[in-house]
């Protein structure tokens, strides 16, 4: 497990490498002048000069890449050129709103994808089976900002469930203000006791992050259904329906771990897709998360912005990956080998 460990430590930092790389590429690959942009359109060409000094636009690439390469380590991602504060601080400040979004539609994911799919795979052929496989098919297919704008426009705006936007009732900074510690605001609630804002965020989190679950949850189902089949026809599925063990006890008892392998290796990926799409959910819903951050950024044509969104997406692409691979060989030892 120490080897394996060792060895995908390496190939993530490797990628992670590779994505700075291509970033700092194609930012200086992108049309436009940064000094213009940073300094302004009507900075003389003093004012130029010496924003370009200061961004160090006038070395050579290699003394730029490598002056970029040990910013980063070092904590620097530049300075936004539409915020002018640290990219760092920003995508700090930002990045929290978006994986507590990101984060919950998964975990409702797991928690409904998972168990539609055993069932799935319990009744294979039947109406069940077929209605689940419709369900999933659809989730799948319809575009996510669709689902958004649907749910926003049904279950907000004419039912009046739930809130149409924002991630809680802006009012309750007066009477009861939140303790910030990870950004995240229904950690921070949960963690201070602040009882009213954590009813409101759960409130205001329900419809983007359902949006948002109804991709991963219709993959998660499909994937175990598959996996599960596949299972069954194994020559210790075969062995335990000798043994007199019910159809139900081989699927959940023997064929559901060793099925979740795959499962988990396909979180990783549903995880950075969903993390793109909320960029989507979170302009429909007003979330105040990395979205609206890289939104205004392109718009702007905010290049050190751009680069540390990407980066930062990517890195966390590459953490998530990093767990479910761990978590994939604890539970099938046979990953390790591989």
């Amino acid at each position: 497990m120490t080897r394996y460990l060792l060895r995908r430590l390496a190939q993530a930092a490797f990628v992670v490498a590779g994505v700075v790389v291509l970033t700092f590429v194609v930012m200086r690959l992108v049309p436009g002048d940064p000094a213009v942009t940073y300094a302004g359109p009507r900075a003389s060409a003093a004012e130029l000069a010496r924003t370009r000094a200061e961004l160090g636009l006038d070395d050579t690439l290699p003394v730029q890449l490598w002056d970029y390469l040990s910013s980063l380590v070092q904590g620097d991602w530049g300075i936004s050129l539409h915020t002018r504060q640290d990219v760092l601080g920003d995508i700090s400040t930002a990045f929290p709103a978006s994986l507590e979004l990101v984060g919950t539609g998964v975990v409702i994911a797991v928690l409904a994808g998972v168990p539609l799919g055993v069932l799935a795979a319990r009744f294979r052929g039947r109406p069940a089976d077929g209605s689940i496989r419709i369900t999933s098919t659809a989730g799948v297919s319809v575009p996510v900002f669709l689902l958004a704008l649907f749910a926003q426009n049904v279950f907000a705006t004419k039912l009046g469930w739930l809130p149409v936007a924002g991630e809680y009732d802006p009012a309750l900074d007066g009477t009861s203000p939140l303790h910030l510690y990870t950004n995240i605001t229904a950690v921070d609630a949960l963690i201070t006791g602040n009882w009213p804002v954590l009813g409101s965020t759960l409130a205001h989190l329900v419809l983007p992050a359902a949006a948002i679950a109804a991709y991963p949850t219709g993959v998660v189902a499909q994937m175990t259904r598959a996996a599960l089949i596949e299972e069954s026809t194994q020559d210790h599925a075969r062995l335990e329906r000798a043994l007199g063990f019910t159809r139900r006890q081989v699927l959940t008892r023997f064929s559901l771990r060793p099925a979740l392998s795959p499962v988990l290796a396909l979180l990783a990926l549903v995880f950075a897709f969903s993390l793109v799409n909320a960029f989507l959910v979170e302009a429909i819903f007003n979330w105040p998360g990395l979205g609206r951050y890289a939104a205004d950024s392109i718009r702007s044509s905010d290049a050190p912005a751009i680069a540390g969104v990407t980066i930062a997406i990517a890195f966390t692409y590459v953490v998530v990956n990093l767990l479910v691979d761990l978590a994939q060989a604890a539970i099938d030892p046979r990953v390790r080998i591989r």
